[in-house]
């Protein structure tokens, strides 16, 4: 695997002995490890802020909330925010690890050499390239999983599924996998290598379709195999929900309650579908620990983001995000620098003309998979900003549908029945927190709840 890493120094002809110059090869190496190593100490650094501010408030219920939070609830939101942040500080140790495995230190080439040994060169192989690679991916994530849930979860009181179910779970979402994303990932490694020089136009194109597919097809056919939907019976809630939903002009295919508390004593309700196609789901965890007023302000919030176009504007954004990054693969696929430099030797087709070709595609996907989350992690605080500000939209929005004092008095229960911490770091929080914290959501929210 060492010699993966000489070839992105030197080219093939060259003697061992000859000078190295600054090539493209070299110069994606040394970026990619760079940004590889700064993503990692950034988010290691924010994390350890993050444990250390959460412990220095430990011991007493912020003023603001004294009223309304336990100290116990207190005490059980900061220990548990801060295990699951320590472990992740491990997870991310073990992905930097892997990630420098597949890629410099010459893994996933040694994958695909084998293949190509056993397959020889071809869809077949490339085919089965992706999947192995998924495969002991997901090998690899398997212990810290079982750890999640089986320890963490348990732990603090959430985790409600039993390994019989985890099992089937895992099977289910494998399956589906692979009878999913092998058919798109072939049609789409077809177009690579018959679509032409625009081939990553009609693959993204495959990719933007079968996505808004998904979205529709989804809660009738996918959904369900993981949890078990019941039509809302409640007739007082449902007429509740119903006047809502027509004041704000939204329409929806049905109200459900989902089973959630099979799995976790987390709640939640969302929205889900694509059109005519739209569920408004509730989970059965949610409905018992919040009041029908509250849980139309809750409602009352996510239907806020429909009519803020919250959806469609970060659909559009993703759709135009992945139309530059199928443009930027396919330049890439073209460039020998490109595999080198990240560990990999391509076939020799793409290094010399007049050699037999064999295809490079699958690697190509593999490699701008594998690497593109390096590169983009430094803009995390732009995309968590401009969620943020979404949240703060859909709030004032339930404000003036519902009642603002019990959107409060339900976001109060909710942060407490899922220990989600008081006292966030600050910076930790513009980098990663999708919704704003606590004490600045509920400020803007004027109410008996929350003075």
């Amino acid at each position: 695997m060492g010699g993966i890493v000489a070839d992105a120094l030197h080219s093939r002809d060259m003697p061992a002995d000859t000078p190295v110059s600054f090539s493209p090869s070299l110069a994606l190496t040394l970026a990619f490890a760079l940004a590889l190593v700064a993503g990692f100490l950034l988010k290691a650094w924010l994390t350890s802020r993050q444990i250390r501010h959460i412990a220095r408030h430990r011991q007493e219920v912020p003023a603001t909330f004294a009223a309304h939070i336990s100290v116990q609830a207190h005490h059980k939101a900061a220990d548990y925010t801060i295990a699951k942040a320590r472990f992740g500080l491990l997870e991310m140790a073990l992905g930097t690890a892997v990630l420098m495995g597949w890629t410099l230190m010459g893994g996933l080439n040694a994958l695909n050499q084998a293949l190509l040994s056993w397959l020889g060169g071809g869809m077949v192989q490339q085919i089965a390239l992706l999947a192995a690679f998924a495969l002991v991916n997901g090998l690899i994530d398997l212990p810290a999983t079982l750890y999640q849930t089986f320890v963490l979860e348990q732990r603090f009181g959430f985790n409600q599924m039993t390994l019989r179910l985890w099992l089937a779970d895992l099977l289910k979402s494998t399956l589906l996998g692979a009878v999913i994303g092998l058919p798109i990932a072939a049609a789409v490694l077809w177009l690579m290598g018959a679509a032409g020089t625009l081939w990553w136009l009609w693959a993204w194109g495959l990719w933007m379709g079968l996505n808004l597919l998904l979205m529709v097809v989804y809660p009738t056919l996918i959904a369900p195999l993981f949890n078990k939907f019941q039509p809302l019976e409640d007739e007082s809630l449902k007429t509740r929900v119903t006047s809502l939903m027509q004041r704000c002009g939204f329409a929806a295919k049905g109200l459900f309650i989902m089973d959630g508390s099979r799995r976790s004593a987390h709640a939640n309700a969302y929205f889900t579908g694509f059109g005519a196609a739209k569920r408004v789901v509730f989970y059965d965890t949610l409905l018992k620990q919040l009041t029908p007023g509250e849980v139309e302000a809750v409602l009352a919030h996510e239907l806020g983001h429909f009519h803020h176009r919250h959806i469609r504007k970060r659909m559009v954004g993703l759709f135009a995000m992945s139309l530059a990054g199928f443009a930027l693969l396919g330049w890439l696929s073209s460039q020998p620098w490109f595999y080198t430099g990240l560990g990999v030797q391509p076939s020799l087709a793409l290094l010399v003309s007049d050699a037999p070709a064999a295809p490079n595609d699958a690697l190509a996907l593999l490699l701008f998979l594998l690497v593109v989350p390096v590169f983009t992690v430094f803009l995390a605080p732009l995309f968590a900003q401009l969620s943020r500000r979404h949240e703060f939209e859909a709030d004032a929005y339930a404000m003036a549908q519902a009642n603002g004092a019990d959107l409060a008095s339900a976001l109060l229960k909710l942060y407490e029945d899922n220990a989600s911490t008081l006292t966030p770091d600050p910076l930790y929080v513009k980098f990663h927190y999708s919704h704003p914290p606590a004490v600045e959501r509920l400020a803007r929210m004027p109410s008996p709840a929350f003075p």
